[in-house]
């Protein structure tokens, strides 16, 4: 089997309240928490990963690059197995599993990424969490789903403001009347990323 980068999305899902309790309790800084991966479960890419596989991986991952605080990811990951530390956003400080959710405790970093990706998760933007990985897949049926393999490597888990696939974002928090629609019920990542890199200059 050729041995590829897997690259998978899931919602990540962050409220209001998390958010204001979290900058309060800790000095400003966003600790978030949310589901990284599922087990047993075809995602959008129609592949799944077992249980076994992903636990094994979570616990390695945990032990190594968690405990060592350097479990750390990007804001949008490149179609690359290295981790760019000039776009690095975000350190994991612990993962576990609720059910066959592995949920992940994230801290955003004082990095020009972190910050960005903070001001965007308290403008609301829709974002999703991208698990990043090598390995091999399997067929299972004709469907065209498949199944990761035993080799498979647990890299990193990127943020992602932009995912190819529907449903892989986390959704907008409206503050407001909640009468926007369409195109105007989202905030423009673009100006919100614009405004923040003016702020350091």
């Amino acid at each position: 089997m050729n041995t590829n980068l897997l690259i998978d999305y899931l919602p990540f899902e962050v409220t209001p309240q998390m958010i204001n309790e979290s900058l309060e309790k800790n000095g400003g800084r966003l600790i978030v928490q949310g589901t990284l991966q599922r087990a047993d479960a075809y995602n959008h890419n129609m592949r799944s990963y077992p249980r076994a596989i992903l636990e094994r991986e979570a616990n390695r991952y945990s032990s190594q690059e968690v405990k060592e605080r350097r479990a750390l990811g990007e804001l949008d990951h490149p179609d690359s197995s290295v981790i760019n530390l000039n776009n690095v956003s975000h350190n994991i400080t612990e993962m576990h599993f609720e059910g066959d959710d592995l949920v992940g405790t994230v801290e955003i970093l004082g990095t020009p990424s972190g910050n960005i990706l903070k001001e965007l998760f308290k403008a609301g933007i829709k974002l999703g969490i991208s698990s990043r990985g090598l390995g091999s897949v399997k067929p299972i049926d004709e469907q065209g789903h498949v199944q990761v393999g035993d080799d498979f490597n647990l890299l990193c888990f990127d943020f992602v403001s932009s995912p190819s696939t529907q449903g892989a974002y986390l959704r907008p928090i409206n503050e407001g009347s909640g009468q926007q629609a369409g195109a105007n019920k989202y905030y423009s990542v673009e100006k919100i990323i614009t405004d923040i890199i003016s702020d350091f200059k």
